[in-house]
């Protein structure tokens, strides 16, 4: 926790109160520590290989109850390994998309592994023996999920090689195979674990829109990166209505027509949220809820503050260090969930121009998901109380009383150390 950190958090004590509950401890119960002296070597460095290849995904998985923890966290390396192999531009096509093709057949190749690749993460490609060790360990449930998960991926990757991304139609389409097809599986593996009902395997629909909504979500706030590096992944349909080049909506004189873009895409990604609302209400695993909720309202406050924000075009977007250890501590029930979706809705709500051409579609479904929130609060209503409002603002005001009482104390601390010294 820096002092950058803090300071970000200023305007808001609760997360200034939060970054310290989780620096002292606070964490564990998200985010349990693991019993690695249980662990095989081979599982022991799987798990050395997600905390290296997944600074977001690595402590939710980790936290996952039984069996199911260690099948997700080989999943997550097969589809990270997978995932190189496509990003990698130093494998020339004809290679690749067989390779692509071909990859869930690695997984009963005890000696598959590819030494040549030039990406970052390379060590679950030059080690994939060891991943594919313990995927051949788990239950034959997992492995068929797993393997049938990673052949569709492949065989959608090597067709979005040879062509872009051009309708909206497509933008779902790849979005489906690279995102989507993970909320699919992974919904499939909560399911075999029988900690989820049989149901939630089974809503394909449901679960591909909660991999839509966190992919959408990436590709729209890393426009800058994405294009610097010769990367597409904006839609044709979209851009095309504002500009003769994507790469043309960074330039200061287009800034309005790049924030409508901008716009119509968010709006876009929008629509995902009710299927969230509906699939999150289904989940009664607590692991399972904490592992599927942190990434979507992690999702959501980034679509607040990339909605109408010009520096999608000019740098990095991201949300506040303490804002996001604020929303992985209160997002393990599904009033705060729908506390935090509807806070976030109200906020682009309020960015919402009179001359966005998009204007009408946002509001709509904005409308929408305040909506779908409202109702998933009032069945809940029954079951559950709140905080009231008085008891949050003295709970605030004591944060920023404790942060000025701890800057001080560190302080005196600092000068005594220095005058000893």
């Amino acid at each position: 926790m820096s002092t950058m950190d803090i300071l970000k958090s200023l305007g808001h004590p609760e997360e200034i109160f939060n970054l310290f509950r989780f620096k002292m401890g606070r964490c564990q119960t998200v985010m349990p520590k693991l019993d690695y002296e249980s662990m095989s070597e081979s599982l022991r460095t799987c798990y050395v290989y997600l905390n290296q290849t997944s600074r977001s995904f690595a402590a939710v998985i980790q936290a996952l109850d039984g069996e199911l923890r260690h099948a997700v966290c080989i999943f997550y390396l097969v589809l990270r390994a997978l995932d190189t192999v496509e990003d990698d531009m130093s494998i020339p096509l004809e290679a690749k998309v067989p390779m692509l093709n071909d990859f869930h057949t690695y997984l009963y190749q005890a000696d598959w592994c590819f030494t040549e690749s030039q990406e970052k993460d390379r060590q679950v490609l030059q080690d994939f023996p060891t991943i594919s060790l313990e995927f051949r360990n788990l239950a034959q449930e997992y492995r068929d999920v797993i393997s049938d998960i990673c052949f569709r991926m492949g065989v959608g990757m090597a067709e979005f090689l040879e062509k872009k991304v051009g309708s909206m139609k497509e933008w779902d389409q790849y979005c489906h195979y690279v995102a989507g097809l993970v909320g699919i599986g992974l919904s499939r593996l909560f399911s075999a674990s029988e900690l989820e009902d049989p149901e939630v395997g089974q809503d394909t629909e449901l679960a591909n829109s909660m991999g839509l909504f966190l992919q959408k979500t990436n590709i729209i706030r890393d426009y800058l990166e994405d294009t610097q590096e010769g990367r597409a992944f904006w839609p044709q349909e979209a851009w095309s209505q504002f500009a003769g080049r994507l790469e043309d909506l960074a330039q200061p004189e287009k800034l309005e027509s790049a924030l409508s873009c901008l716009n119509l895409l968010v709006t876009d990604a929008l629509r995902h949220v009710p299927d969230v609302v509906a699939y999150l209400s289904r989940l009664r695993n607590q692991s399972v809820f904490n592992f599927c909720a942190i990434p979507q309202v992690m999702a959501i406050a980034t679509l607040a503050v990339c909605y109408n924000n010009p520096m999608v075009f000019q740098g990095v977007v991201k949300i506040r260090k303490g804002q996001a250890v604020t929303l992985m501590m209160e997002a393990t029930n599904m009033r705060a969930v729908t506390t935090i979706i509807t806070q976030y809705s109200q906020e682009i709500v309020h960015k919402v121009s009179f001359s966005d051409p998009s204007r009408e579609k946002t509001l709509q479904i904005l409308g929408l998901i305040l909506e779908k929130s409202s109702l998933s609060q009032s069945s809940l209503a029954s079951r559950t109380h709140h905080l009231s409002p008085m008891y949050l603002s003295a709970a605030m005001l004591l944060a920023a009383l404790s942060w000025q009482y701890l800057s001080t104390t560190a302080a005196q601390a600092q000068d005594t150390g220095d005058m000893q010294g």
